[in-house]
């Protein structure tokens, strides 16, 4: 059992016969009244996403998540297939599964998938990538006295704000778990 005040982002538990995991919590104290936890829930299942409150107190059933670290193969339509490297067994998951963690892989990159009583039910791209910029305006030379971004769209189609004077063709690491612009890689 945890109790709905140690709530974070992807603790997953057990609610009326339905599994969630936490997208987003705010621990809330009004100035009269109790204490209580603001909750953004999905549930892992349907995919369904709800808000809920919790008193802090309140204990709620942990569920064990098994994870497995899986090679992103390639995209058929709208299924993507990721093989387990002990069984060479490919599973293919819907684009609600990996809709996260998608816009950072390519293919022959491994990323982590979440099972629940052996049901696949989301992806999980690594924290760090290095992917190369694909189209993006030039820099200015002289135009980075401030701290100016500019969209770059990556090898993987996903957009992300980078410095002025990153050019396309570079090679960047990518936070995926905010989306930001790290470094450069040298090549």
């Amino acid at each position: 059992m945890i109790s709905a005040g140690d709530l974070r982002k992807g603790t997953t538990f057990e609610s009326e016969g339905q599994v969630y995991t936490v997208i987003d919590f705010l621990h809330v104290k009004p100035g009269k009244g109790a204490a209580f936890v603001r909750t953004k829930l999905r549930n892992v299942i349907s995919g369904g996403v709800t808000e809920t409150t919790f008193n802090p107190t309140a204990k709620l059933q942990d569920v064990v998540i098994e994870r497995k670290e899986m090679q992103y193969l390639y995209t058929d339509g709208s299924l993507y297939y990721f093989m387990d490297q002990e069984t060479y067994e490919q599973i293919p998951l819907s684009f609600e599964q990996v809709e996260s963690a998608i816009k950072f892989l390519k293919e022959n990159m491994f990323a982590t998938i979440k099972f629940y009583k052996g049901e696949a039910f989301s992806v999980e791209a690594p924290n760090f990538v290095e992917l190369q910029i694909t189209s993006c305006e030039p820099g200015v030379k002289g135009n980075t006295a401030t701290n100016a971004m500019k969209p770059a769209t990556l090898e993987t189609g996903a957009i992300v704000p980078v410095p002025l004077f990153v050019n396309e063709g570079e090679i960047i690491r990518v936070d995926t778990r905010t989306g930001e612009y790290m470094e450069r890689v040298q090549g």
